[in-house]
């Protein structure tokens, strides 16, 4: 009599098997109705997984169990897994390698522990489990149901498995066990040289508490003797496993030492674009648009809205101040749906997002193109170059590409969850289409990967991944563009033409996200590299596969198709990962973010920091020339609420204008201000008037420096030092020198809130000054004004020693060589003596005070100095 066998007959073998592999009691799989899941044949794949955890947790709620741990998918398939992997062990050993031992091991225990005894357990089990009427097979999963229900982690599924023993008498525990002692009686399963039940039972004694655990056990040790297809299920359960328990909060992650060792910068070769000559010198002021114009309407006491109305005086400012380069976030046409999002999620005067857009067009309420023409050409008559912004991984949620082009996108024609609900309202204006968000992120319990989109004349019916770059939620205003097809790649590469016509500097948002790695990653992981993106699992590739869709990396061909088209435009990534040295070395790109210098600086990790640059420079300077520093960004908070308005601000304010690469400056940064400007805002909401006196610090300072931008911004002569002190070197002391030509820098900032005094040695030879004894060297320290001279040749053997106060920087300038003087000095050169020396400069150190720092000053070891006093001596 053959009975209905939830999924378990199998009159091909194990290879023929339907259902889930795992054991379901009748009682669970009528309470839980898989048969509406599975039907009678069904495997269930990934997507069957996620349906049947959904129904279970949703049964389990309606009947007030939901004080039972809720179920998962991952959870489900890995024990689905793991069933199979033993199953397929047993059936190696017992039909392969030891034919007949199971019918055997059956007249066997018959014959100890009466047939009655053996007949009750296997119906026992038969009407619990279902079956068929196959004595070596019911054997078979009645053993591997024990073990199963002897794992502690299936106590998490709760009545969904069990052995049944609460409801049937029948004695099958205490079968198994006669039959494990038979068999361990029996050859050992070959590929272990261990009997088969010891074999069974390893990953459970290894990893008793964790699936995770197990399913690694089994692919680490079964791997010689599973079939390929299975030991591909194994790992995708465990990247299903992985994608629900990533925590994806806290956006990129810690700031990380840059290495080249192993990077994937080495793994092509140097491919640097050539800098025209005006690249190499930018300094980048960051602004907001919409709320940098209602500042100036305040400022100027009248309505500046359009870009044209942007006052003379400002564009003055910025060029008198040394700013060459002006990034306006927000100048293209927004997606109407962001802000219709935006508001009713609570504020009502919101503009859309500045990177939900819905064409690269200048809105028309700044103007258009006119007025942005108009600014163009008068920034450039002061010697501003235009910087905008290109959002290539997505276009607004509603965007024009949406509508009319569904098929550039990254989609599915079902929901990926089945919990999923999309009974809101249409966010779409266009009456072609309707969009609607997923009913949880309305009431704030969900953040849904995907939303849908109907086609209003056909009803067809998509379901469009927002955009996404795996590290907190979704970008919910957005579509994510599918770069695995080649008419996305060159829609957006054409694009990217159209922006570099009209500025000479491109910001290209989120650029990692693009990189073939991280795309992979992201959208169609290769086996074991899932959990970026909730429910992307099952559309992973193999590299391979991956590799014929996506041949060449995107940012390569943008790079050589711009130089080709649309010449003279400075391509800036914004990269982190740990990519910042392939984006420049490798793809091409003019200049790539380095978060690692807000960051590191910020916490003062001045050791990895430190380690960041003498890494950097040890693999390629040309690396350094071409970062992009800041003390913070449109994504970030202030820079006066990371580093205050004291001395931390301004001396790391003056490693951002010395260091080489391209320093950029944030909306508010120069003016104190304190107001983090969100992208969908459209005025300032704090009554902010600009810290004068740190502005006057910028003026007298700090922009002094960045004037002199030729000096610092290159790598060629860059050389960083060691703070030599009594204990060993100090970490904390960023110490280095650059020169151009007959033009020489020394740059000292003790990033620490306490003293510190060393020697920085080998600076005559960096700075190519000579060591002769019958010479002086002559130099000015640029805060004080001062003028210091020191003999030539002690300067080469004992070095410059200096001491410095808590966030205290020096800056020495002006370097020349003049020959030693035998006569006596006069009075303006005695008073350059060890004594006075201090004093002068220490009076003149003390006027710049901060709000951390009760005084500065600045020493000079006498031994260093002209030996000669005068007539005070």
């Amino acid at each position: 009599m053959k009975q209905r066998n939830n999924g378990h007959e199998e009159p091909g073998g194990a290879q023929a098997r339907s259902g889930p592999g795992f054991h379901v009691n009748r009682e669970s799989w009528a309470k839980y109705r898989f048969e509406e899941l599975l039907g009678r044949d069904e495997r269930p794949g990934v997507r069957q997984f996620r349906e049947l955890a959904d129904r279970v947790n949703n049964v389990r709620a309606e009947t007030g169990e939901g004080e039972t741990a809720s179920v998962s998918a991952g959870g489900l398939m890995a024990l689905d897994r793991i069933v199979e992997a033993m199953r397929c062990v047993w059936i190696a050993y017992c039909d392969e390698q030891n034919p007949g031992v199971v019918e055997r091991a059956v007249t066997s225990l018959e014959s100890t522990l009466g047939e009655s005894v053996v007949d009750e357990a296997l119906s026992a089990y038969l009407t619990q489990f279902g079956g068929q009427q196959d004595r070596a097979i019911n054997t078979r999963e009645l053993s591997l149901m024990l073990l199963e229900s002897m794992n502690p982690t299936v106590r998490q599924f709760g009545d969904l498995i069990g052995d049944g023993t609460r409801k049937l008498k029948a004695d099958y525990p205490g079968l198994v066990r006669e039959l494990e002692a038979y068999l361990d009686q029996q050859p050992s399963f070959e590929p272990t040289g261990e009997t088969l039940f010891r074999v069974l039972r390893a990953p459970l004694d290894a990893s008793p508490d964790s699936l995770e655990g197990q399913l690694a056990h089994i692919r680490r040790e079964w791997s010689s003797f599973l079939p390929p297809e299975l030991l591909g299920g194994l790992v995708l359960a465990a990247d299903v496993v992985n994608e629900e328990q990533t925590a994806r909060v806290g956006g990129p992650g810690p700031p990380q030492v840059l290495e080249f060792e192993s990077s994937a910068v080495l793994e092509e070769g140097e491919k640097f674009s050539p800098d025209a000559d005006w690249m190499s010198n930018v300094v980048l002021m960051a602004k907001s648009t919409y709320v940098w114009l209602d500042q100036l309407s305040k400022q100027y006491g009248r309505h500046i809205y359009r870009l044209d109305q942007v006052p003379d005086e400002e564009l003055d400012k910025l060029a008198r101040w040394g700013f060459t380069g002006l990034w306006l976030i927000g100048l293209w046409r927004r997606s109407p749906a962001s802000r219709t999002i935006k508001q009713r999620m609570g504020n009502p005067e919101a503009e859309a997002s500045a990177y939900s857009l819905d064409d690269y067009v200048i809105n028309e309420d700044l103007g258009g193109e006119e007025a942005f023409n108009n600014l163009r050409e008068r920034a450039g008559q002061r010697g501003i170059r235009m910087a905008g912004d290109m959002v290539p991984n997505h276009m607004g949620i509603d965007s024009n590409w949406v509508v009319e082009r569904p098929e550039l996108f990254v989609q599915t024609p079902e929901p990926p969850y089945p919990g999923y609900g999309f009974s809101s309202e249409n966010i779409c204006e266009d009456p072609r289409v309707r969009l609607h968000l997923e009913d949880g992120y309305w009431d704030h319990s969900d953040a849904a990967v995907v939303f849908r989109r109907v086609d209003a004349a056909t009803g067809e019916t998509s379901y469009i991944y927002h955009g996404n770059d795996g590290t907190s939620m979704p970008w919910n205003d957005t579509a994510q563009l599918d770069f695995l097809k080649s008419d996305v790649r060159e829609a957006v590469i054409q694009a990217v033409l159209h922006v570099a016509r009209r500025f000479s500097i491109i910001r290209f948002d989120a650029a990692m996200t693009l990189a073939k790695k991280h795309f992979q990653r992201l959208w169609y992981p290769a086996p074991g590299d899932a959990g970026a993106v909730p429910s992307r699992v099952e559309h992973g590739m193999s590299k391979q596969e991956f590799n014929a869709h996506f041949p060449v990396e995107f940012w390569r061909e943008v790079v050589d198709r711009v130089a080709e088209e649309a010449p003279d435009t400075l391509l800036l990534a914004e990269a982190f990962w740990l990519m910042e040295g392939y984006f420049v070395r490798t793809l091409g790109m003019h200049r790539v973010y380095n978060s690692a210098f807000m960051n590191m600086l910020k916490m003062e990790e001045n050791g990895k920091f430190r380690e960041t640059l003498s890494n950097v420079l040890e693999f390629s300077p040309e690396v350094l020339k071409r970062f992009v520093n800041f003390m913070n960004n449109p994504d970030e908070r202030t820079a006066v609420e990371q580093f205050g308005k004291g001395d931390k601000y301004v001396g790391v304010a003056i490693l951002l204008v010395t260091l080489p690469g391209l320093p950029m400056f944030g909306h508010g940064q120069v003016e104190g201000y304190t107001e983090k400007y969100g992208m969908e805002y459209r005025r300032a909401y704090y009554d902010e008037q600009p810290d004068e006196e740190l502005v006057r610090r910028h003026e007298a300072e700090i922009f002094p420096l960045m004037q002199r931008r030729q000096l610092f911004s290159g790598a060629g002569n860059f050389v960083l030092y060691n703070f030599e002190t009594a204990n060993g070197y100090d970490e904390n002391v960023f110490a280095y020198s650059n020169r151009i030509g007959d033009e020489r820098a020394l740059v000292l900032y003790h990033n620490a809130y306490r003293e510190t005094e060393g020697v920085v040695k080998g600076i005559t030879e960096a700075l190519g000054l000579t060591a002769d004894p019958g010479r002086v060297i002559r130099f000015r320290e640029h805060r004080t004004g001062r003028e210091l001279t020191l003999q030539a040749d002690k300067l080469a053997e004992e070095g410059l020693s200096v001491k410095l106060h808590a966030y205290e920087y020096q800056v020495f300038l002006d370097f020349r060589e003049e020959p030693a003087q035998p006569e006596p000095a006069q009075p303006e050169l005695a008073e350059t003596t060890s004594h006075n020396l201090k004093e002068k400069m220490s009076k003149a150190c003390s006027t710049a005070k901060s709000k951390n720092v009760a005084r500065e000053e600045t020493t000079v070891d006498a031994a260093q100095l002209e030996e000669k006093e005068g007539d005070e001596e």
